[in-house]
């Protein structure tokens, strides 16, 4: 059977590692060109998990995907406001997985307080950007020729997804270590396996 829950870096780092491997490269899906190890992995999901969810599917053990927040920019003024990245192994596209992951990293990060997400995307890519815009996002900007990989220059492209509305009185983004043993949280983990085509 397949589930969705939270990533353990220690657990888990290994086969992130290996599902991000053919990503770095054969793609320029990711303009990263050394791709981390299993210890590098879990050194950055572990130094960012409290404060980004990261999610992933499992299926008889085996990592199928998995689907994380990062911080936008450096500046505080963005806090409110969260990158998301989803990658799927190789040999699970098509099954759901994408999907399944991203409509549970969002519910996670509504739940948080952030007020919007932003994809970003090295262009092209069709199936991101389908995926992306069955979500709601919208284009916001592009990027042209903004990132050089493998001799060819790609634009990127910013895709925006309201959360929830701005206001004066923002609070403070919640913690994963806040969320994470209220039941509205552990609900919003699991969202996404009514999209998953794996037994």
């Amino acid at each position: 059977m397949a589930v969705i829950r939270l990533a353990d870096p220690k657990r888990d780092a290994r086969q992130v590692a290996a599902i991000y491997l053919p990503y770095v490269l054969n793609t320029p899906i990711t303009f990263e060109t050394s791709p981390p190890d299993g210890t590098e992995m879990y050194g950055r999901m572990k130094k960012v998990s409290n404060m980004y969810p990261w999610i992933v599917c499992e299926h008889e053990n085996e990592v199928m995907g998995y689907s994380y927040g990062s911080r936008f920019r450096d500046r505080s003024a963005y806090d409110w406001i969260v990158e998301t990245t989803v990658y799927v192994r190789e040999a699970a596209h098509g099954l759901g997985v994408g999907k399944a992951l991203y409509a549970s990293l969002l519910e996670c990060l509504r739940l948080q307080g952030f007020t919007s997400a932003f994809g970003v995307i090295a262009l092209p890519n069709d199936p991101s950007v389908s995926l992306h815009e069955n979500f709601g996002f919208t284009e916001d900007y592009l990027m042209t020729n903004a990132g050089y990989k493998d001799g060819h220059w790609y634009d990127v492209g910013f895709w925006r997804l309201k959360l929830s509305d701005a206001s004066e009185n923002i609070l403070p983004i919640k913690s994963i270590d806040e969320l994470k043993s209220k039941r509205c949280f552990k609900n919003s983990v699991v969202f996404g396996e009514q999209f998953l085509k794996l037994s």
